[in-house]
């Protein structure tokens, strides 16, 4: 069992919007997919990038993969809870069944940055659980993005400067774990993960539940 589940409590509650955000190298993208092989009731929200895919990605499961025109098309018909533009690229979350599935009691986890994260706050405060990643040094940072071996050492360079700008933001979070450690910090986000769905305002249930207590 992950530690972001919770099977104890079946009382109907109201989804939330789990962000992850984080610079490159900082683990964003490694505890993102912990997060979901270990805890089946999140889900990952698919972005749309008019950015190519890149050896092994799959349209649709891990981004939808369209041109500047469709991309333009969204924007104008307002389909995006947020866009940026990244690295000379185009990120946007579309909007699709996500709040349907936020009242049903879905929970769904977003990998974007500090920029898409204001807007996600902005259009739906109440359901956001925004969490930012550290890394422990900027040196231990160069290094990771380095080991995995698959930029170039301009475009590392323009990581690091990325993520500086990057950790400027980090006050913009209700959340901040230092991942010097791949499994406490994997445990941390858990648990602030857990802490969430039990909020009193989310489990929309517990009238009916702490009724029927009080007239038994």
């Amino acid at each position: 069992m992950a530690d972001g589940e919770n099977p104890t409590n079946t009382l109907k509650r109201r989804g939330l919007m789990f962000v992850l955000s984080s610079p490159s190298g900082a683990g964003k993208t490694t505890i993102s997919r912990m997060l979901l092989a270990g805890d089946p009731t999140i889900k990952l929200s698919v972005s749309v990038t008019t950015r190519p895919p890149r050896p092994g990605e799959i349209d649709g499961v891990h981004y939808h993969f369209v041109d500047d025109a469709a991309f333009d098309r969204m924007i104008e018909d307002e389909d995006f809870y947020e866009w940026a533009h990244v690295f000379g690229h185009r990120y946007g979350t579309p909007k699709g069944h996500i709040r349907a599935g936020l009242k049903d009691g879905q929970d769904y986890l977003f990998d974007i940055d500090w920029q898409g994260t204001q807007q996600l706050i902005q259009k739906d405060k109440q359901d956001v659980v925004p969490v930012f990643i550290l890394p422990p040094s900027i040196g231990e940072l160069r290094r990771r993005l380095e080991t995995r071996a698959q930029d170039s050492e301009q475009v590392i360079e323009a990581r690091m400067n990325r993520a500086r700008a990057e950790i400027s933001h980090w006050d913009a979070y209700d959340y901040v774990v230092i991942n010097d450690d791949i499994d406490g910090c994997f445990g941390d986000v858990c648990g602030i993960l857990r802490a969430e769905r039990m909020k009193r305002r989310r489990q929309t249930g517990l009238i009916d539940f702490v009724r029927e207590l009080m007239g038994g």
